[in-house]
């Protein structure tokens, strides 16, 4: 069974002067599952992982709407505030819906790189254990280090990067990125997805650099804790559905097996985010 990871839903009502910006044209409009449907079935998708795309409790519960109506939607991965007050209370709350599999805060857009280091964040990560959560980090590479110090403070989460950390391919700075993604893939509660990585090589992507970081994602991570995720709709920026999902499979197929491949782009995913198929 294929599924997608890793994918997004959204309507520009609810994100009023908030991301995409206007001058995004392929992705400034309603993402929704009519526009994802029909690539799923071209592509042999056979479930999904949809991932929030808002620092609010609103686009979660929207995105579990989705899922309750929408088969095909596997899992939900969500958002809470990991330092309010009530945060295990959200949590706990949050979890009562059996489509939520994860939470992803938008390390990201915060302006201390640090953040996920904070021990204050405890709370809720133990409630998120407590609920059988995982936890998506969305790491660009000043987060790498913050975030190895938090992995290494929790050994009992699972947590998956986010597009593979997000390397800065278009401008060529891999070393450091791929040092600290070695040190992130030596702890074995880490996975990492496969996802991404067009978007962050440049305008046209520049494809050797692609293939550099999924090779190297691959190596680091290997075929039982890599999964695939389209990062659809924000994979139009670079690519297509399909085109992605090719060079994936071209990628993994230059390394691994079938057994190998159908991990990496459905039983990975099953498996970390306890999907009921």
């Amino acid at each position: 069974m294929r599924i997608d990871s890793h994918h997004h839903f959204w309507r520009l009502e609810d994100r009023v002067g908030e991301w995409p910006p206007a001058d995004l044209v392929q992705i400034y409009r309603d993402f929704s599952v009519p526009d994802l449907d029909p690539l799923l079935k071209q592509n042999g998708i056979h479930g999904t992982v949809l991932v929030q795309t808002l620092p609010r409790l609103a686009d979660t519960h929207y995105m579990l709407g989705i899922a309750q109506q929408n088969s095909f939607v596997k899992g939900v991965v969500g958002w809470a505030d990991l330092l309010a007050d009530d945060a295990a209370k959200t949590i706990e709350q949050l979890a009562t819906n059996p489509k939520l599999k994860g939470l992803r805060p938008m390390l990201q857009d915060l302006p201390d790189a640090a953040w996920i280091a904070n021990p204050a964040l405890q709370p809720a990560v133990d409630a998120m254990l407590a609920s059988g959560l995982s936890f998506d980090a969305l790491a660009k590479p000043p987060h790498l280090q913050p975030l190895l110090t938090f992995a290494r403070r929790n050994p009992d989460l699972a947590i998956v990067i986010d597009h593979g950390g997000k390397p800065d391919i278009a401008g060529g700075n891999l070393e450091m990125w791929k040092q600290d993604m070695r040190a992130l893939a030596d702890l074995p509660h880490i996975h990492c997805k496969l996802s991404g990585l067009m978007t962050e090589a440049g305008s046209p992507p520049d494809m050797d650099g692609v293939a550099y970081a999924a090779d190297t994602v691959l190596d680091l991570f290997g075929p039982q804790r890599t999964m695939f995720g389209s990062d659809w709709p924000v994979l139009n920026l670079a690519g297509t559905y399909s085109g992605w999902l090719e060079f994936a499979r071209d990628r993994v197929a230059r390394q691994f097996g079938e057994a190998d491949e159908a991990a990496i782009f459905g039983g990975n995913a099953v498996r970390f985010y306890r999907l009921e198929i």
